[in-house]
């Protein structure tokens, strides 16, 4: 382990024990006033007449009208802030009511009355015509290796909603300074810049006149990636209209039934083998609900199709994908961002290929699975070392996966049956394709004091995955000052420059690189007692250009990797399972922190265990069946054991002291590796997460396959 990897404590460590933190939720602004809502009761439909209950003083309501420009810039900007002609999912907003007293302000949300023109729903995305985005691209000759094939498999897997469960609801509260013609907003957010830029957009104001400040925040997961400029742009409207302060913060129930979730897919999959059981092509479908609008589908289904594939080499390819518009709530990120949809079809593909070429899941693996130097399925390379051999050896001195895999393979007999699975994947490291140097164009801060502490000044966000502590800790190795020397607030773009969001795990690579360049430049520099400052901006280091018109070239600077298994127990009577251990060996590069870095491993792994197994999530006629924790079900420490965590050294220049992006890659192998584990207990195949245990007593039931 090298001495920038040992554990420190974490830079809001005494701030967030203590009770000390300050969330949105805990922050008053003299004369404030609180928000509700009127949503959409209709998945589709025309608003004909609104009308509004008699409104006490002191009480206003708030529209599309209130907004020089009524649409939310994402990606694009199709959404409406606020729906004024036609709504189109249940929970919409069409209005808000804000006043002195929620509790009031939500009574006269519900005496106003919404006549609609109901129009017809797409509900389903098979049935959907609509498209968010679309991508198709190729290699080889599928067709020709199709019809060469000794054995064509084909198997379709399906995935469902999950739900990002962070503790703290989202929560926004706006500012209006009349006199400067300035918004303020406040809030628990991932992407302070994405806030902004939709906020100059919303109402019309250049960047001077907008300011955003991130407040401690409890915990994201991706979802507080892109809703929170919807709720800061429906505030600042408010705001500015009442001349007062404005905060609106959900409650968990309307958090879950509104905001962007892990969008459901199906995916289809023809692999074509040879006589000696080798992949010789693969034709894959992807379809994934995209909702009623499309924010961020078209990028989550890039990382979908470039994950399609796994860590495997298949010469012969050709995948297609679509982002469906339905009239459901828009989906959105999500740890992963499109990947776990993916790698739950591919490992379990080739579980299930192994299986009828009657090899063990590992043998099968190791016969396909990428080296260094190899093609990816876009033309690009992989030009770094590849460690499956090093994962695979340490899982195996960890967890002892091929001894008990034969061990269970034996007949067992009795109401309890053992299974092991294995799930192997990769990640790609920062944002896809040339958006980095073409989009967001990085540029960070470091400033120097008079009194020699140094200040990281940077947009990214800690949300409880210790952004803080890690930026800290690379400045403080590349300028040789103790950790106590080296500043790191949440951002507030009146002062930090824009660095990026804190998504794709892009923070520690990209970000995490900038500061280490900036510290040895301003270590050269030095001048003790004298204030010093240095800029750093994103270089671009191509390798084969990524052309997104032809899905071509290299989508990412390079991968991390990882492995987990998953070893239970499963009671044929009830279907439940019970853990008996769970293994990750990770590739992140040079760990930044061992403490924070096992912590993301082990809440990523057990985050994928939940949705491949319990976190069931369903929409009836364009609503959300599940509302709170009571019925929506997330692991909990009496669902799990403890983890064993190990990290092989692979080093990445492009990173700082050789780090590479690891959040989201912990989560990618849970659902699979789960899954893989339950089909070795049942003898059974399955082909939908959650793998809940309702479906594991169905598929005995039916005597085949779900």
């Amino acid at each position: 382990m090298k001495n920038i990897s040992k554990a420190v404590e974490k830079k809001d460590h005494k701030q967030k024990t203590s009770g000390r933190a300050m969330y949105i939720a805990d922050k008053k602004l003299t004369g404030e006033l609180q928000a509700a809502f009127v949503r959409s009761e209709l998945p589709h439909g025309r608003i004909l007449k609104i009308e509004l209950p008699p409104l006490p003083e002191g009480y206003l309501a708030v529209d599309g009208r209130d907004l020089a420009d009524n649409h939310l810039q994402v990606i694009t900007a199709e959404q409406p802030v606020f729906a004024t002609e036609e709504v189109s999912y249940i929970g919409e907003a069409i209005l808000l009511i804000a006043g002195p007293d929620l509790a009031t302000a939500r009574c006269l949300c519900r005496e106003t009355k919404v006549t609609y023109e109901e129009l017809p729903a797409v509900l389903d995305m098979d049935k959907a015509s609509a498209a968010a985005a679309r991508y198709h691209f190729a290699k080889g000759d599928v067709a020709a290796a199709l019809a060469r094939a000794a054995q064509i498999v084909e198997e379709t897997f399906t995935t469902g909603y999950q739900e990002q469960a962070y503790l703290e609801p989202q929560g926004v509260a706006a500012c209006w300074d009349a006199e400067e013609g300035k918004i303020t907003v406040y809030g628990s957010m991932q992407c302070p810049y994405y806030v902004h830029g939709a906020l100059m957009r919303a109402l019309n104001l250049d960047a001077q006149h907008v300011r955003v400040v991130q407040e401690v925040t409890g915990g994201g997961f991706g979802g507080k990636e892109d809703y929170p400029s919807l709720l800061a742009c429906q505030a600042a409207a408010a705001a500015r209209k009442a001349g007062a302060p404005v905060r609106i913060i959900h409650n968990r129930r309307e958090d879950m039934a509104v905001t962007p979730k892990r969008h459901p897919g199906k995916l289809h999959y023809a692999a074509a083998l040879d006589a000696q059981h080798h992949i010789i092509g693969l034709k894959i479908n992807i379809c994934l609900d995209a909702g009623a609008f499309p924010g961020l589908s078209s990028v989550v289904l890039q990382r979908s199709l470039l994950s399609a594939v796994g860590v495997y080499r298949v010469d012969n390819l050709e995948a297609e994908g679509r982002a469906a518009i339905t009239n459901t709530v828009p989906s959105g990120a999500f740890r992963g961002f499109g990947a776990p949809q993916s790698v739950f079809a591919v490992e379990s593909l080739m579980n299930h290929l192994a299986a009828k070429t009657g090899m063990t899941p590992l043998a099968f693996r190791l016969l396909h699975g990428v080296k260094q130097g190899d093609e990816t399925g876009t033309g690009g390379r992989y030009h770094h070392h590849v460690p499956l051999p090093d994962l695979i050896a340490r899982a195996e001195e960890l967890s002892g996966y091929s001894r008990k895999y034969a061990e269970y393979a034996r007949p067992q007999t009795g109401r309890y049956r053992r299974g092991i699975g294995l799930a192997l994947f990769l990640h790609g490291c920062g944002f896809t394709g040339s958006a980095e140097k073409d989009v967001i164009r990085s540029r960070l801060i470091l400033r120097k004091n008079a009194d020699d502490r140094v200040e990281i000044l940077a947009s990214n966000t800690d949300m409880g995955q210790g952004l803080k502590t890690t930026f800290s800790k690379i400045a403080a190795e590349a300028l040789g000052l103790p950790l106590e020397r080296i500043i790191c607030r949440n951002p507030d773009t009146d002062r930090v420059p824009n660095s990026g969001p804190t998504v794709a795990s892009r923070s520690i690579l990209i970000v995490g690189k900038l500061i280490e360049r900036a510290a040895r430049r301003l270590k050269a520099e030095w001048v003790s007692g004298r204030e010093q400052e240095v800029q750093e901006v994103y270089k671009d280091d191509v390798l084969i250009p990524w052309d997104l018109e032809k899905f071509r070239g290299d989508a990412y600077p390079t991968y991390s990797w990882g492995l987990n298994v998953v070893e239970l127990e499963e009671d044929r009577l009830t279907g439940m399972t019970n853990l008996l251990g769970i293994w990750g060996v990770f590739d992140v590069g040079t760990v930044i922190d061992y403490t924070i870095m096992k912590g993301q491993a082990e809440g990523g792994i057990l985050q994928g265990i939940g949705y491949g197994s319990m976190e069931k999530l369903e929409a009836q006629g364009g609503q959300f069946r599940q509302g709170s924790f009571t019925d929506y079900l997330i692991p909990t420490a009496m669902d799990t054991v403890e983890s064993e965590i190990a990290f092989v050294d692979n080093p990445y220049d492009g990173g700082p002291f050789g780090a590479k992006g690891a959040g989201e890659l912990t989560l990618l192998g849970g659902a699979p590796a789960y899954v893989a584990a339950v089909e070795q207990a049942t003898g059974r195949a399955y082909h939908a997460v959650p793998l809940t245990p309702e479906r594991i007593l169905a598929a005995e039931d039916k005597g085949g396959e779900v």
